[in-house]
């Protein structure tokens, strides 16, 4: 996790709901009639989560959908009194509500109708229900009192409601957009917007919180109660409830333009993205690129018109998305076309239409004066409130990790600027940024004799997936199976999957979304939530409702007859993801709240993602998922000891990498002065001198693409993968402790595991936590021996 939360993290309860890596990042009323299902209704986080930039490296009867309904409250809440109005209005009132009663956003649903939902649903699909939830609010705040089922039971209904439907519309933008989608989008945001924030600002829903704090009863609440009520207060004092008059006016106007600049920010990447192409006639320009790289390149060219377009004489087409991108950067023998394109990546959204400079100038302003009025330093103060560090204790392990992967990095450039010279290559005593992840697959490969290309047949994706499963039933004894049919897709690529525990009862379902689509997809992978474990939103009035769910990846799709086939960065990356998922399904938690991902401090979030990733290294794990997909055959054990070997090839320069980026978030959100004497880019200059062996070029305007911290949930939180990194490679520690050879001491650490860190979710405060699961505080030895940047003990 990756999840995956720009204005939504300062919102009451609804940052809790609405975030999610990742990054970042990251329960209603019966508003809508509910059919008589044990376990089900929906959510959704704050923000997704997203992976790490680009590194160079339910029910038992739920068998069949139910007929939708309308609820008959919402009916009533949307219509006029018939007394009061003519027949010509009654006919155009009837008109309203028999196109209301259809709108798929508005009806009773076990799972979200994605395959219905179209832009023109939006608007009228939003309003109506932003007019049901404001009437539910006003009965709230009328009969609120400080106890449990009239305070937190339907306050977690109206909010719940708000994640859930947005939820689908904001995902669909991910998955399919379209301008008429984002108009409708941009157009009933602002509404959304203030109801959020009318709901964030409600007094008398903090003095009730208030009250239960003070109160006898206090005492008699469970753990992850008090973690809600504690968090309710700290949250709506950020969402501006102590403000008066025209501070609160003015933070609600601040709030409401960081929505849509954050939305424009990733419109403009998203469109930046897809306006570069280049097309390819002659062969010998792309000299280098492995078949996989063609089929792709070729079959964006027929989807572009050049229908008769293919693998072996082209046309071919490059663009900016992921697979594309790397593939040229890694194996394109041509510097130039190396140069053409890492140049366009890097100034992605940073010129004309659709430059970004303006909006991050205008985000960095707006944030610092939110944290102004509400009497913190900078934003990064703002931002550190609600997570684990303090902005001190995150420079300080920026720093001690900055400092341990230094030299590797300085080494790593010239083990390139060697090896290239021992190529007698012309650009071997000027090796640029275009030049470093191609040589340096070349030095992998030399090296350790691994082509990552090559490797590709061993991963399809099937075969993957049908390990991870196998791994999650060997650690977290769970059982996946697909149910394929049982939820509306958004598109035909995706599958769902229903998650059993020992017993053969489901617990949990996901959607999974694994291939690129360019033209109506964003980059990057996450994981979000869809809905989330809940008591009070039982279907059954038992049973607590079950999690859904959903992971979106963008690796190459299969092409021809071959399925997809991955490289070892993309299942990296699914285990990265699922990890995620775990955490959101394999949650405990009844308390809607506090549930699976929803509470975790942001910078624990990532624990359970970047855990899952150190079982790519591990023998039988890798063995079980990497079979050749024509010939069964499994991959050669010297192969397998090379990947080990390679693990830590370029670990500082990736660490270096990392490490710049949460950096330069960190300083743009403490001492940078917007419209001062120094820009944004003379602050990632300025970081980059510390954390880059070859400083950045004088025109490279990354900051304008970096969707985590101006688009997504990341503000001020970049570091999380860092620091998480720390708590997940302690995490893993204990299973080599325990031996990962040992069949039942694996076993028993992965129960103790699924018991602690992804069963309790946010009802625990994450140290607590970690130190339940280990013992201990959490060190961060293993993780940089792990990386091999451990300093080696002098002999005697």
């Amino acid at each position: 996790m990756k999840h995956p939360f720009t204005l939504l993290a300062s919102l009451l309860i609804f940052n809790m709901l609405m975030a999610t890596r990742v990054s970042l990042s990251r329960s209603v009323p019966t508003l809508l009639k509910r059919a008589p299902y044990p376990h089900f209704a929906p959510k959704r986080l704050p923000k997704s989560h997203p992976c790490p930039l680009w590194s160079s490296s339910f029910t038992f009867c739920l068998t069949l959908r139910k007929p939708i309904t309308t609820s008959p409250s919402f009916s009533r809440a949307c219509s006029s009194s018939p007394s009061s109005i003519s027949a010509t209005q009654m006919a155009a009132s009837a008109a309203v509500d028999e196109a209301l009663s259809a709108n798929p956003l508005l009806q009773d649903f076990d799972f979200p109708p994605f395959d219905v939902v179209h832009a023109s649903h939006v608007r009228p699909g939003i309003r109506a229900l932003l007019k049901k939830l404001e009437s539910d609010l006003e009965e709230l705040e009328r009969t609120v009192e400080p106890t449990w089922p009239k305070l937190v039971v339907p306050l977690e209904k109206i909010v719940d409601r708000l994640s859930v439907v947005w939820g689908v519309v904001n995902h669909l933008k991910a998955v399919k957009d379209s301008s008429e989608l984002r108009s409708a989008i941009e157009e009933v945001q602002p509404e959304k917007v203030k109801f959020s924030l009318r709901l964030g600002q409600s007094k008398p829903i903090y003095n009730a919180f208030k009250a239960i704090q003070d109160s006898p009863d206090w005492k008699t609440l469970s753990e992850a109660q008090k973690r809600i009520v504690e968090s309710q207060i700290k949250e709506a004092v950020l969402s501006g409830v102590a403000l008066e008059d025209d501070k609160r006016e003015n933070f609600n106007k601040i709030e409401q333009e960081l929505e849509r600049l954050s939305q424009k920010f990733g419109e403009n990447v998203l469109d930046a993205t897809k306006k570069f192409e280049k097309l390819i006639t002659d062969k010998n320009e792309i000299d280098g690129f492995p078949a996989t790289a063609l089929g792709l390149a070729a079959q964006t060219a027929v989807s572009k018109g050049h229908e008769n377009a293919t693998a072996e004489d082209g046309p071919w087409i490059i663009t900016l998305d992921g697979p594309s991108f790397l593939s040229v950067m890694q194996h394109a023998r041509n510097r130039s076309l190396r140069e053409e394109i890492y140049r366009a990546y890097v100034t992605r959204a940073s010129s004309g239409d659709l430059d970004n400079t303006a909006i991050i100038d205008s985000i960095l302003k707006l944030r610092l004066e939110k944290a102004k009025l509400l009497n913190y330093n900078n934003y990064a103060e703002v931002s550190m409130a609600t997570k684990m560090a303090t902005v001190e204790k995150a420079e300080e392990l920026l720093e001690k990790l900055r400092s341990a992967s230094w030299k590797a990095g300085v080494q790593d450039m010239e083990d390139l600027k060697n090896f290239s010279k021992s190529q007698d290559v012309p650009e071997a005593d000027d090796l640029n940024h275009w030049d470093i992840s191609f040589w340096s697959e070349r030095l992998r490969e030399s090296k350790f004799d691994i082509n990552e290309e090559e490797l590709r047949p061993y991963f399809s994706l099937p075969k993957v997936m049908d390990g991870l499963f196998s791994l999650a039933n060997k650690l977290f004894g769970i059982d996946i199976e697909p149910a394929d049919g049982l939820a509306p897709v958004w598109n035909n690529d995706v599958r769902f999957y229903r998650v059993k525990d020992s017993s053969g009862a489901p617990i949990a379902y996901f959607y999974f979304d694994p291939y690129t689509r360019p033209s109506e997809k964003r980059g990057g992978a996450w994981m979000d939530e869809v809905l989330a474990r809940s008591r009070v939103l039982s279907r059954d009035g038992t049973s607590p409702r079950l999690p859904v769910a959903h992971m979106v990846c963008n690796q190459s799709p299969p092409v021809g007859e071959k399925p997809s086939l991955m490289t070892f960065r993309e299942v990296e990356t699914v285990f990265h993801e699922f990890g995620h998922a775990l955490q959101h399904m394999l949650t405990k938690q009844d308390e809607g709240l506090v549930a699976g991902i929803r509470g975790v401090e942001w910078d624990a979030v990532e624990l359970p993602s970047q855990f899952m990733e150190n079982w790519c290294y591990h023998r039988d794990t890798l063995m079980s998922i990497a079979k050749h997909y024509e010939t069964g055959e499994t991959l050669p054990e010297e192969v397998y000891l090379k990947l080990l070997a390679a693990r830590t090839f370029r670990a500082g320069s990736l660490s270096l990498r990392q490490i710049r980026f949460a950096s330069v978030d960190l300083k743009l959100h403490t001492d940078y002065i917007p419209g001062g004497s120094e820009t944004i880019y003379d602050v990632d200059r300025r970081v980059s001198e510390r954390t880059q062996v070859i400083p950045p070029l004088p025109e490279d305007r990354f900051l304008c693409g970096f969707s985590h911290i101006f688009g997504g949930g990341y503000a001020a939180g970049y570091y999380s993968y860092k620091w998480a990194e720390v708590l997940s490679a302690d995490a893993f520690s204990a299973f080599e402790d325990a031996g990962l050879d040992n069949s039942q001491a694996v076993k028993e650490t992965g129960h103790k595991f699924r018991e602690t860190i992804l069963a309790l979710g946010g009802g625990k405060a994450p140290l607590e936590v970690f130190v339940e699961f280990r013992g201990r505080e959490p060190s961060p030895e293993p993780l940089l021996r792990h990386n091999g940047l451990l300093p080696v003990p002098a002999s005697a």
